[in-house]
């Protein structure tokens, strides 16, 4: 009986240690999204639903944010482990703050381009960015496409421009009113929102900064130099997983945004499959990003976004470009063979 027991008992320690072990060897991180649950936060909460980061050994938890430097500065601080951010935020923070012991580090492009534009209603007149002179544009100051606007502005001869502030629920409300001329704002985000305000798709101009002599990357991955240091594998790990996810949300949108929907259930389903293809169609799987290959940087760019960034966000330092980008870590060339090319 004792005997019975004995093995019983070296049974249990032994599947004990053997699940601590599994446990050990799972690394967790924790993941600031830039933004609330709407339809691009599908890129993210698809390889944790389908368990594409379980099986790479990683236990994910994702969180919503409340702005590109928000996420930025809470990966900063260690809060974070990783975040999904705008480049120009990452390197305003890089130039800034030259003395941060953890200063974030982009990993992955996942917006070739900045989603950022100007949009105005047609019956303002504004047809093309030069008309834009002498006008009132409006946007929250943090804005991305405020504080980018004058590359914008530079690019196409803009001029006597007038800002108005707001928060960012009032800032499609105000253009509707007729308070401002103009606005800055994500595209997928502000044309969705006119959308929702009565305005038709077909009554609103809009001008993204990329086709108009901008070519800013947009969002990318960052994450943490003590995780990249300490455990380099789980960030190569974290993005082939990503990746993976990423390939299946391009291919069936409306499916992925199920997940999103799990994490946030009050969403409108249907916008933000819309708000989705349109981030897909405009930033992510765009010429520019099936030019260079998906997630990648080309240097000569990089250095020119440094230089625009450092002048337009007058930084107290010039941005380096080598300090903000780390591509070591980017899954195989064959693997990031992802976007479909153009229908």
């Amino acid at each position: 009986m004792k005997k019975r027991t004995l093995l019983k008992t070296a049974a249990a320690l032994t599947a004990f240690a053997a699940f601590s072990t599994v446990q050990a060897q799972t690394t967790p991180i924790k993941f600031q999204l830039d933004w609330r649950f709407e339809g691009p936060a599908a890129l993210f909460l698809t390889p944790v639903a389908k368990g594409y980061f379980k099986d790479a050994k990683l236990d994910v938890t994702v969180d919503s944010g409340n702005g590109s430097g928000g996420a930025v500065t809470r990966v900063a601080s260690g809060t974070y482990d990783m975040g999904f951010a705008d480049l120009a935020a990452l390197m305003e923070f890089h130039a800034n703050n030259p003395d941060a012991p953890n200063k974030p580090v982009a990993v992955m492009v996942v917006y070739n381009n900045t989603p950022a534009s100007v949009m105005a209603l047609k019956k303002s007149g504004i047809k093309k960015p030069a008309d834009l002179s002498g006008k009132k544009l409006g946007a929250p100051v943090f804005d991305a496409g405020r504080r980018a606007f004058p590359i914008f502005s530079q690019a196409n001869g803009i001029s006597g421009v007038q800002w108005t502030s707001m928060d960012p629920p009032l800032r499609e409300t105000m253009l509707v009113r007729g308070d401002v001329d103009a606005i800055t704002g994500f595209t997928f985000t502000s044309l969705l929102n006119l959308e929702a305000r009565g305005v038709k798709a077909e009554d609103v101009v809009v001008l993204p900064y990329a086709d108009n002599g901008v070519k800013l990357y947009g969002n990318v991955i960052i994450a943490t130099p003590k995780l990249i240091k300490e455990n380099p594998a789980a960030v190569k790990a974290f993005l082939q997983a990503f990746t993976k996810g990423a390939k299946d949300v391009i291919a069936k949108p409306a499916a992925a945004i199920e997940y999103v929907k799990a994490r946030d259930g009050i969403i409108n389903v249907a916008l933000e499959t819309r708000r989705l293809q349109l981030a897909i169609d405009t930033v992510i799987n765009s010429p520019d990003a099936r030019a260079e290959g998906f997630g990648q940087i080309q240097g000569p760019r990089l250095s020119l976004m440094a230089s625009q960034v450092s002048d337009a966000f007058g930084t107290k330092n010039r941005v380096d470009p080598n300090a903000v980008w780390n591509g070591s870590f980017l899954p195989s060339k064959a693997e990031l063979n992802i976007l479909p090319a153009k229908k």
